[in-house]
């Protein structure tokens, strides 16, 4: 980083969550051969404390704690544990998430008066359909406010009953101003994804498990990925799922800094705008 000019590294995709519900996302990753048909050791298994030590001595300066419901009645208070742990944690950013229900409009109007500088929206591990009437108006409320939403709506790793790039598409064509981060670059619809990103404006990709071996044995990033790249500007975002990982959060940042060093269109200048300038800005950070 210090070759780069930067201070240090903002993640936009890092998960934090209430104890007990951690401990039911790990529980599932112990299950994760008979869910996705491969062993998913989670490399950062640690008390929380342990975790945001690790996060610091690995150079994050900022992050997105980004948490997720998978039923109704648990958007409201996941987003209220967020925004505090927020405000607790100085790397951290004050966070939300949202759920079709009825209330959805009303808290996250509330979280975003709050401060809340990034949502989480997980399609997948939600089984939630995102053009759901319940959810239009919440979708207006944070494209008028500019406040990025990191969305899991691809494929993989598994597919959902609402998951597809077509199926978000009609949300930002309903609310085209929508700042929407596509979690994982969209995988496996690589393609898809980055014709969104050319269509809209304020859609970005972010970086998560793309690239790494692991995830390159299930689910291969397309031959023409870093050419694309070079054509988008600063619409990718550093993202690495810590500490839900089955690898090292060192090999994130190899796989992105590969993608620099193989096409001169990107190269430290790319780096820079990914590891911290782009994630920055669309955080609401001081410069």
């Amino acid at each position: 980083m210090r070759s780069l000019g930067l201070p240090g590294l903002v993640d936009l995709h890092v998960h934090f969550l209430p104890e007990r519900v951690m401990a039911k996302v790990w529980s599932y990753f112990d299950q994760a051969e008979r869910h996705y048909g491969t062993p998913w050791p989670i490399h950062y298994r640690l008390p929380e404390d342990d975790r945001l030590a690790v996060l610091r001595r690995l150079g994050v300066l900022r992050f997105a704690p980004l948490v997720y419901p998978h039923k109704p009645g648990m958007a409201e208070w996941l987003s209220e544990w967020a925004l505090e742990f927020g405000t607790r944690v100085p790397e951290a950013v004050p966070t939300a998430t949202l759920y079709p229900e009825p209330t959805a409009a009303s808290y996250v109007d509330s979280a975003v008066r709050a401060g809340a500088r990034c949502f989480k929206a997980h399609v997948q591990v939600g089984a939630y359909d995102p053009r759901d009437d319940l959810l239009d108006k919440a979708w207006g409320t944070l494209a008028d406010a500019a406040v990025p939403v990191v969305v899991h709506c691809g494929h993989g790793p598994l597919r959902g009953a609402h998951t597809g790039l077509d199926v978000f598409g009609a949300v930002l064509r309903r609310h085209p101003r929508l700042t929407a981060v596509l979690a994982h670059a969209g995988m496996p619809e690589y393609e898809e994804a980055l014709e969104l990103v050319r269509r809209y404006p304020n859609v970005y990709l972010d970086t998560t498990m793309v690239g790494v071996p692991f995830t390159e044995a299930m689910m291969p990033k397309p031959a023409g990925w870093v050419a694309s790249l070079a054509g988008l500007g600063d619409r990718v975002v550093l993202g690495a799922d810590f500490p839900n990982i089955p690898y090292s959060y060192a090999t994130q940042l190899r796989a992105v800094a590969s993608w620099a060093a193989a096409d001169d269109r990107l190269g430290e200048q790319f780096l820079r705008r990914v590891l911290h300038d782009t994630p920055a800005r669309l955080l609401g950070l001081e410069p």
